[in-house]
This record gives C-alpha cells, sequence and structure tokens, in this order.
C-alpha cells in the first residue's frame, strides 16, 4: 500500500497545520522516531560481546543513520518555516 494511502489521515493533519512540504517531512519524522523506538528496543536484547552494556554494532549503525536523517529533516522544517 502506498505510503499516501497507508497514511492519509496524518498527512491531511499535519499538512493542513503546516502546509504540504512541512507536513509530509513531519509525518516522515515520525515515522523515523517509530522506527528508532523499535531499533533501540530491539537493542536492549542484542548487546554486545565485546562492549557489554551496548547494543550490537549493527544496531548502533542503525541507530546513528535514523539519528543523521531525523537531524536533517528537522533542520529543513525549521529552513522552510523561515522562509515562509
Amino acid at each position: 500500500m502506498p505510503i499516501f494511502d497507508e497514511k492519509q489521515e496524518e498527512l491531511e493533519h499535519y499538512e493542513t497545520m503546516m502546509g504540504v512540504p512541512r507536513g509530509r517531512l513531519a509525518v516522515a519524522l515520525d515515522s523515523i522516531t517509530d522506527a528508532m523506538a523499535m531499533v533501540g528496543q530491539h537493542g536492549v536484547y542484542c548487546q554486545s560481546q565485546r562492549w557489554p552494556g551496548k547494543p550490537v554494532m549493527d544496531i548502533q549503525i542503525i541507530m546513528k543513520s535514523l539519528s543523521d536523517a531525523k537531524e536533517l529533516i528537522q533542520n529543513v522544517m525549521g529552513e522552510l518555516k523561515k522562509a515562509k
């Protein structure tokens, strides 16, 4: 199912509040945040043998990538708000 059908209500809500570009970015940001929560939960159970108390390396890399993507989206949303 295309994302525009799957997230139709959420998209309409945010697009109405923030405009189309920022609304879509807000929905993307929510999706990334949800993914981070799921990966973080997985990281609790997949601990590194090398560094006890830390998730395995692949989970650390995924979390870093999601964090970076989230930061970029937040930055773009800020820039769009300024340009308005």
